[in-house]
Order: C-alpha cells, then structure tokens, then sequence
C-alpha cells in the first residue's frame, strides 16, 4: 500500500470540500479500513471523473459530423416502423 504524502506535500494544497454526512462516515470507515487517506481517496475519485469526461469528450468529437436528423424525424420514422 502506497503511503501517503505528509500534510505540506510539495504540490498538494488544501481544499476544503463538504461532504455529505453519510458520504464523509463512509469515507472515513473506509480510510480505516484500507490505510488510504482522505485526499488519496478525493483525488481518485476526481481522477476517475475526469478520465470518464475525457473518454465522453473523445466520443463526442469523433460523432460531431455524423449527420443528424431532427426529433420529429426520427419519433416519425419509429412510429412507422412500428417500434414506438
């Protein structure tokens, strides 16, 4: 298990962050269990968001200039092939 960096760890600052009670209880029993702190815990998680938002980003480049067709269309064309 890595260990974790002292409070004052070059490149690493404070942040406050509020938590919902049953979110921080959670977290907590979990950095006693496991021995991971709090930060790394945070900084996890918010890097595992950003790799999903990145991930959406790639998709959503790659798909911009596909052709598109408005809602009315599409809703129509379901209706007529007896899906909707």
């Amino acid at each position: 298990m890595p260990k974790s960096p002292r409070v004052g760890s070059p490149g690493r600052r404070p942040t406050i962050v509020r938590l919902e009670p049953e979110v921080r209880k959670a977290v907590m029993l979990r950095t006693a269990a496991t021995g991971e702190s709090l930060s790394d815990q945070v900084n996890d998680a918010l890097r595992m968001k950003l790799r999903e938002d990145e991930a959406d980003l790639r998709v959503f480049h790659k798909r911009k200039l596909e052709p598109s067709r408005p809602y009315e269309e599409f809703i129509a064309d379901l209706k007529k092939r007896g899906r909707l």
